[in-house]
């Protein structure tokens, strides 16, 4: 029996009731449920619209039901429609009468709503904490690394000489926004939605904001209307997480190319890589490649939830069911990807030696040799123009900007000294970049300060 059959001839189409039913996704939303139903049977007691005695009957019998859930008592059918109707059933199959009466001054509108800004509200602040963890790790990594300079790449080519820690703690930048982007998230979802009811409120005297107080909520919302059918929190988390997914998948992508035995700068622990079934020889970035391959399910989700509200008209519509499958997607996606790569990160092995000697060739000190000339006086226009000629000279005759002679030097401006060498020195061009989020030593270490004082602000 449906609980909301009265009006209806006939049966639903056992088709229809599969096609309707969303308790094979919604049991997630199972204890956030009980929560509210717990909290929803407090503010009726406590305002007179059922007796003190049946609101705890009533929490008692949820709390009984949630412990046999835990316990996988709880058996399920497609019948049973989503996991509001099913607890609501066990209730009343467990106390009778009294478990009709829990749905006063509440619909299933408004009920889902709630469970959803529950579990979203959980998962924001674990997702936070899986990137603080990130942070963390990176800035450990950078910590360590803080003596070994890698080439920098613009157009996957060789730019300039950076710090591997200054590299890497580009990934720490990306993180800290999108941590600010979920405290963000976290404010927009931490609102009490129930008593919009269906969609127009209640005609019984409730206490909306006695139910935000029990649930921790910081207010409840303003529009029942709106209520009902706002998603954007969700958008906002599908989004946020969607680009957290992004600065992963870069990650990712960086990692797998330095893996590879063309540069050698990292290797990878054997723990997150895998094999391969014909070539006994292989060792696949397996890990960092599924980290990459599934970001495009979280753009997707997001595109999809986006696609689903587009066109819906006040104010509640089935089309919202399926919001859930997105969202759960997306955010087992994003747990799962933060820890792994956060256990790459900590177990990979940086090759200093392989990084150092990249930087040797492809003229990655032509930008210093440029700022030299200007040191002498010459516009950096002009000098820009004059180690292009030099580079072009050292293509010809296989030379790089080190091997080039001070005579041949002086071919190209008469004002080229001996301490040229010094300033084009791959370790001096990096600890000469002391300007505020530069590459120096110096700059890397405010870097880091200021990362550590962000995290505390978070605490």
């Amino acid at each position: 029996m449906k609980l909301w059959e009265g009006r209806f001839s006939k049966d639903t189409a056992r088709i229809f009731d599969e096609f309707n039913a969303s308790i094979k996704v919604d049991i997630n939303l199972f204890e956030y449920d009980i929560m509210g139903s717990v909290a929803h049977a407090k503010m009726l007691s406590k305002c007179g619209i059922i007796s003190e005695e049946e609101g705890k009957l009533i929490i008692t019998a949820l709390n009984d039901i949630l412990n046999d859930y835990r316990d996988g008592k709880i058996e399920f059918d497609v019948s049973d429609e989503d996991v509001h109707m099913l607890i609501e059933k066990e209730l009343i199959k467990r106390i009778g009468q009294v478990g009709k009466k829990v749905h006063t001054a509440r619909s299933r509108n408004d009920q889902v709503v709630l469970d959803e800004r529950l579990f979203c509200r959980e998962k924001n602040i674990y997702l936070q904490e899986l990137i603080k963890n990130l942070i963390n790790t990176i800035i450990k990594l950078a910590e360590e690394n803080t003596d070994a300079i890698m080439p920098g790449f613009t157009h996957l080519q060789k730019a300039q000489p950076v710090l591997f820690s200054h590299y890497i703690l580009a990934y720490a930048q990306m993180l800290k926004r999108d941590l600010i982007r979920f405290k963000q998230n976290f404010n927009s979802i931490n609102i009490n939605p129930l008593g919009s009811a269906a969609l127009a409120g209640t005609s019984f005297d409730i206490d909306r904001f006695f139910v935000a107080n029990q649930l921790g909520f910081e207010g409840v919302t303003e529009n029942s209307i709106d209520t009902v059918s706002d998603r954007d929190f969700i958008l906002e988390m599908l989004f946020n997480i969607a680009i957290l997914q992004i600065h992963l998948s870069r990650l990712a992508e960086d990692f797998i190319i330095f893996n590879t035995d063309e540069f050698k700068f990292i290797e990878l622990d054997d723990a997150y890589c895998s094999g391969s079934s014909i070539m006994p020889q292989k060792k696949n970035p397996d890990a960092l490649e599924l980290i990459r391959g599934k970001t495009g399910r979280t753009i997707g989700n997001l595109v999809g939830l986006l696609t689903v509200l587009k066109a819906l008209p006040l104010s509640y519509n089935k089309d919202l069911q399926e919001d859930k499958e997105f969202l759960f997607d997306s955010i087992d996606t994003a747990e799962k990807s933060l820890i792994i790569i956060n256990e790459i990160l900590k177990t990979l092995r940086v090759n200093k030696e392989n990084m150092l000697m990249s930087c040797k060739s492809g003229f990655i000190n032509a930008t210093d040799l440029a700022d030299y000339l200007v040191s002498k006086g010459i516009a950096f226009r002009d000098a820009h123009f004059i180690v292009g000629n030099i580079v072009k000279f050292c293509i010809e005759s296989k030379k790089t900007l080190e091997d080039v002679s001070l005579k041949e030097y002086r071919q190209f401006c008469d004002k080229i000294e001996e301490d040229v060498y010094d300033f084009i020195d791959i370790r001096n061009c990096v600890q000469r970049r002391k300007s505020y989020g530069g590459t120096s030593q110096k700059a890397l270490m405010a870097q880091i300060d200021n990362l550590k004082e962000f995290l505390k602000s978070f605490e």
